[in-house]
C-alpha cells in the first residue's frame, strides 16, 4: 500500500464507497465541506446519497439530504435500482430528505442576499435526526439568479462557514463548468476538498474517471482513477495505490500438464504471472483451459476474462478435448466475464475485472487474449493497465495467466505486441514448425523466474485427452523433427529396432547351435579320452600283474640257488 501521508492529524469521515477512502487516505475531512463537481450523469448525486446511506448503515451516523432539484420520491426511486432502500432509513429517523424548490425567475439581486431562512430549515432537519452528515445536491440552483461574483463568493463562503459551525461533515454537489471545475469558477476555491467526477467519451467508448483536485490538510491520490456505477453503486479503482511489497508464496501451482510443469522447473508459483504467447491456432486458449480445469479440480476458484469468444463457445471448444468446464461453472468454481474490448475503455475494463475479483475471490485469473485490448488502445496504455492489474492481483495472491497473439516476426525475436514480457514471471512460447509439407506445433519455455526451466523444444499436441507434450526428436542434421516426419522417423526407428532384434535372435540361435555342436564335440572327445584312459588303466594293471609275477619267480629262483637246489630240480 502506498503511504500517502504517514503523519496525518486531520480527522477523516469515511464514505464507505468502495475504493474511494483508499484514494482519499481514509475518507473526506470530518466537520468540513467537500465539493463534488462533474457533468450531467457523472454520478454526483449518487455519490452524495451513498455517503449518507453508508454513514447510516456502516458508521451509525444519521444524515440529511437537501435537494435543490429533485423531489423526495424521485430521489428514493432513483437509487432503489442499486439496492439502496432509503425509505426505511427515513422511517427509522436516520435520514431526512429535504427538497427545496428554488425558482430562478422569482429571484433577483437586490442588496444583501439573506440565507437565514435556508439555514433555519436545514438546521431543523439536522436537529430532527441528530445528523452527523449532510449533502447539498445541485447547489448551483441556489445561486442561479445571481451574476455578481462577489455576492456569490460571499454567500457561498457564508454557507460553508455555517455548515462548519454545525460540526457536520458536508458534501456539496455542483455542475462542472466549461473552463473551470464549477459553473461559476468560485466554489472550488472555498471548499476544503474538491472531487471531480468525469464522464468522458473517447472513440465512442464512455469511461468514468475520478480525481481529487484539492484536499486541505491531507495527502491523497492525485491521479485520475476509473470508477463504475453498477448494481451495487459506485466502485472506485485505486489503480496507483499498490507497491511492490506484496507477499510471495513458495507453493507450486500445478498446471494439469505434467510434462509442462517439468519444463517449467516444477511449475509456476502461486501468485505469479504466466504468459502464453503464440500465433493464431497455436493452442493458447487450450493451455488456458487446461489450467482452469486443473485449478477448479482442486477446488480453487477461477475467473476467466474472455475478450474474443463467448463463454459457451470456449466451453464447447474445450469439451471436444474432454475438458469439461461446464461442471465447474455449475459448481460455482468458475466465473466468466465476457466483454468486447470496445465495450469499455482500458481503465474501465480493469475496473470491471477487479470488481469481479473482489466479489468472486478467485485463486486464478485468466485474461484471453490481451492482444484484443489493442483494438482501441496503444501498446503503452495496455502495458500500463496490465501493470496496474498485476500489482493489484499480486497483492491478493492471485495467480494470473495471460494469452497473447504473436506474429511470425515476434516469435523469432521473442517479443510481444504489448511489450509486457518483462511483467511476467514465466513465459511459454508456442510456435508453428513446418517440415515435409505440413505444419506442427512446438512449445518451449523462454523464462521461469525462481526455477531452472528446460531449454528444449517439445512437440505440442492437442488430442482428445487434452494437451500432450512429446519428447524431442532430432534427425541426422540435429534438427527437431515433428508431425509426419516424426512419425516416419519413429516407424523407421521401430523397424530398425525390430530388425536389430531379429538379427540378434538369429545370431543367438546360431551361437546356441555352435555351442551345442561344441558341447557334442567336447562330449565325444571326453568319451574318447575316457575310453583311452580306461584302456591304458587296464593295460597298466595287466603289466603290473605281470611285473609282480616276474618278480616273484625271480625271487623263488634266487632262494633255490641259495639253498643249493638245481634249477632242474
Amino acid at each position: 500500500m502506498n503511504q500517502l501521508s504517514s503523519v496525518n492529524q486531520l480527522k477523516k469521515c469515511p464514505t464507505g464507497i468502495t475504493g474511494f477512502d483508499r484514494i482519499a487516505d481514509g475518507g473526506l475531512p470530518a466537520g468540513r465541506s467537500t465539493l463534488i463537481c462533474g457533468s450531467a450523469g457523472s454520478g454526483k448525486s449518487l455519490f452524495g446519497i451513498e455517503f449518507l446511506a453508508h454513514g447510516i448503515q456502516l458508521f451509525h451516523e444519521p444524515g440529511v439530504f437537501v435537494s435543490f432539484e429533485e423531489r423526495s420520491e424521485d430521489i428514493i426511486g432513483n437509487v432503489a435500482s442499486i439496492g439502496l432502500a432509503l425509505q426505511p432509513m427515513v422511517a427509522a429517523g436516520k435520514l431526512k430528505i429535504l427538497p427545496i424548490d428554488i425558482d430562478a425567475h422569482t429571484l433577483h439581486e437586490a442588496g444583501e442576499y439573506d440565507l437565514e431562512p435556508l439555514f433555519i430549515r436545514i438546521g431543523a432537519a439536522i436537529q430532527a435526526v441528530a445528523a452527523k452528515r449532510i449533502v447539498l445536491d445541485a447547489v448551483e440552483n441556489l445561486f442561479s439568479a445571481f451574476q455578481d461574483q462577489s455576492i456569490l463568493r460571499a454567500e457561498f463562503k457564508r454557507l460553508l462557514c455555517w455548515l462548519k459551525e454545525q460540526g457536520i461533515t458536508a458534501v456539496i454537489t455542483t455542475e462542472k463548468g466549461e473552463q473551470s471545475l464549477t459553473r461559476r469558477g468560485i466554489e472550488e476555491y472555498l471548499a476544503d476538498c474538491v472531487v471531480l467526477l468525469d464522464l468522458r467519451v473517447t472513440d465512442q467508448v464512455a469511461t468514468r474517471m475520478l480525481r481529487i483536485t484539492k484536499y486541505r490538510g491531507s495527502g491523497h491520490g492525485a491521479d485520475e482513477y476509473p470508477f463504475l456505477i453498477d448494481d451495487t453503486g459506485i466502485v472506485c479503482m485505486p489503480i496507483n495505490q499498490y507497491s511492490l511489497d506484496y507477499p510471495v508464496s513458495n507453493r507450486v501451482f500445478p498446471s494439469g500438464i505434467t510434462r509442462l510443469d517439468q519444463m517449467l522447473g516444477g511449475g509456476i508459483y502461486y501468485g505469479s504471472t504466466l504468459l502464453v504467447s503464440g500465433g493464431s491456432g497455436s493452442g493458447k486458449s487450450t493451455i488456458a483451459g487446461q489450467f482452469v480445469d486443473a485449478a477448479c479440480g482442486r477446488g480453487e476458484k477461477t475467473l476467466y476474462l474472455a475478450l474474443e469468444e463467448s463463454p459457451a463457445q470456449i466451453m464447447r471448444n474445450l469439451k471436444s478435448l474432454n475438458i469439461d468446464l461446464q461442471q465447474w461453472l455449475d459448481h460455482g468454481l468458475l466465473a466468466f466475464v465476457a466483454n468486447r474490448p470496445s465495450v469499455y475503455g482500458l481503465e474501465m475494463q480493469m475496473a470491471v475485472l477487479m470488481r469481479q475479483v473482489r466479489l468472486f475471490e478467485p485463486a486464478l485469473v485468466v485474461i484471453d487474449p490481451i492482444t484484443a485490448l489493442h483494438i482501441d488502445s496503444s501498446s503503452l496504455a495496455v502495458k500500463r493497465m496490465l501493470q496496474r492489474t498485476i500489482d493489484q492481483l499480486k497483492a491478493r495472491g492471485v495467480t494470473m495467466l495471460f494469452t497473447t497473439l504473436t506474429w511470425a516476426s515476434e516469435e523469432a525475436g521473442e517479443t510481444t505486441s504489448s511489450s509486457i514480457s518483462s511483467l511476467m514471471d514465466a513465459w511459454i512460447q508456442l510456435r508453428s514448425m513446418e517440415s515435409s509439407g505440413e505444419r506442427s506445433r512446438g512449445l518451449y519455455v523462454i523464462k521461469s523466474r525462481g526455477a531452472r526451466n528446460s531449454n528444449q523444444i517439445r512437440e505440442f499436441l492437442i488430442t482428445h485427452g487434452g494437451v500432450s507434450l512429446k519428447d524431442v526428436m532430432l534427425n541426422a542434421a540435429g534438427e527437431v523433427v515433428t508431425g509426419s516426419e516424426r512419425y516416419l522417423m519413429q516407424v523407421r526407428q521401430a523397424q530398425a529396432a525390430k530388425d536389430r532384434k531379429t538379427t540378434e535372435e538369429q545370431q543367438r540361435l546360431e551361437l546356441e547351435s555352435r555351442y551345442k555342436t561344441m558341447q557334442a564335440r567336447v562330449s565325444a572327445l571326453m568319451a574318447e579320452f575316457e575310453a583311452e584312459k580306461q584302456s591304458l588303466e587296464r593295460k597298466w594293471q595287466l603289466e603290473a600283474i605281470q611285473s609282480s609275477e616276474t618278480e616273484m619267480l625271480i625271487h623263488q629262483v634266487s632262494e633255490r640257488r641259495s639253498a643249493g637246489v638245481s634249477d632242474d630240480e
